[in-house]
């Protein structure tokens, strides 16, 4: 496992709490915890060490986590953050177990560029992410929707998806993933309705009788 998701920390067993987590902070400390179907885990992570090697985490990434002599496989699920000055408050770990299936959701990148909108359509993305169940050594980063072949009212739907091996579509696979839809059909409809809005009314039976 590359060194960029290997993680250290320390158990965390005492100082809980809002005002143990700030002291934590203040010392460039972040407090954390592992859970999954044993007992949560509370950890305490190097500040500096997490957010330069957080860039290299997605969603599906597998991290290592050495607590002690202990090693932890997880992903990471969840962090808070200060966006105000870019610190991370907290974070969430998920522990996975080799050779037991995992639930989680995975993004749909789309690839290609669709025969449609050289065609003066627009490529729309209706689906960004599905959840899928497979082995951790399975775990896909991410699923690519192919969509070069689409045209201009043409739809992909989740079926149309290749989905790698050893994983197992959970979602509705008549879900449309992406489509290209007619810009040209859609403006000309706005501008009609622009015309008849702009129309002058007929005249009522009361109008014309007062002239």
């Amino acid at each position: 496992m590359s060194d960029n998701k290997s993680l250290k920390a320390e158990l965390r067993t005492e100082d809980f709490g809002s005002a143990g987590a700030r002291r934590l902070l203040r010392a460039k400390r972040i407090p954390a915890v592992i859970y999954g179907k044993n007992a949560p885990v509370h950890i305490i992570l190097d500040s500096r060490e997490f957010t330069n090697k957080m860039r290299h985490f997605s969603e599906t990434a597998l991290l290592k986590i050495t607590v002690g002599k202990k090693q932890y496989e997880c992903l990471m699920k969840d962090y808070q953050e200060n966006l105000m000055i870019g610190e991370i408050k907290h974070v969430d770990f998920f522990e996975v177990t080799r050779g037991q299936a995992l639930r989680t959701l995975v993004s749909i990148l789309l690839k290609g560029n669709p025969v449609g909108t050289k065609e003066g359509g627009v490529l729309d993305q209706v689906m960004h992410e599905v959840e899928i169940e497979c082995l951790p050594k399975d775990l896909p980063a991410a699923l690519e929707a192919d969509v070069s072949a689409l045209k201009i009212n043409q739809s992909l739907h989740l079926k149309d998806v290749v989905i790698p091996a050893g994983v197992k579509v959970l979602d509705d696979l008549s879900k449309t993933v992406a489509s290209v839809k007619g810009v040209k059909a859609e403006t000309a409809a706005v501008v009609e309705e622009v015309v008849e809005a702009a129309a002058p009314a007929e005249p009522t039976k009361d109008a014309k009788a007062k002239k």
